[in-house]
């Protein structure tokens, strides 16, 4: 014998025959969550964002700090490199490393959280790294390479922090 149709509880109007595999509460297909351990009603399913994706301000304004400090001291680092004669392919290695350097240090000092914005934050500061690296007296001027290390640079950085 099958269960008798009943109103949702969230969804009046709406009849349904399945129930929540924890409060047996009627839900509707709209409000269904699927578990791991069957269907759910949100309130049961408790859905929240994993710990590592949950971000304050305190977190957002110590990756900016980490950014801004990494940026501008991997920066002269880089500058150092770009004097180098044959630089040329190099380049392409200092700016992965670069990137790197700068994602693990934005990791650390958010205890390894991770999300969209560091990755943002991340590159960012990549770009001041290779801005500080231009601008200081020894550095040598931008060339057209200079735009695949900076692109390697950002996407390195991020892949560490989304």
């Amino acid at each position: 014998m099958s269960n008798p149709m009943v109103p949702c509880k969230r969804h009046p109007s709406v009849q349904t025959n399945l129930y929540c595999g924890k409060c047996g509460d009627p839900i509707c297909p709209k409000c269904l969550v699927q578990t791991p351990v069957g269907a759910r009603c949100p309130t049961c399913a408790r859905m929240s964002r994993l710990p590592t994706f949950n971000m304050s301000g305190q977190y957002f304004l110590r990756a900016g700090a980490a950014g801004l400090g990494l940026g501008a001291a991997t920066g002269l680092i880089w500058a150092f490199f770009r004097v180098v004669p044959f630089f040329g392919f190099f380049s392409f290695l200092i700016g992965a490393a670069v990137g790197y350097g700068i994602g693990e240090g934005i990791g650390l000092a958010t205890n390894r959280k991770r999300g969209p914005t560091l990755a943002v934050i991340a590159g960012i500061a990549v770009v001041i790294s290779y801005v500080t690296s231009i601008f200081v007296p020894w550095g040598r001027p931008f060339n057209y390479f200079d735009i695949i290390t900076l692109v390697i640079g950002i996407a390195v950085a991020a892949a560490r922090v989304v």
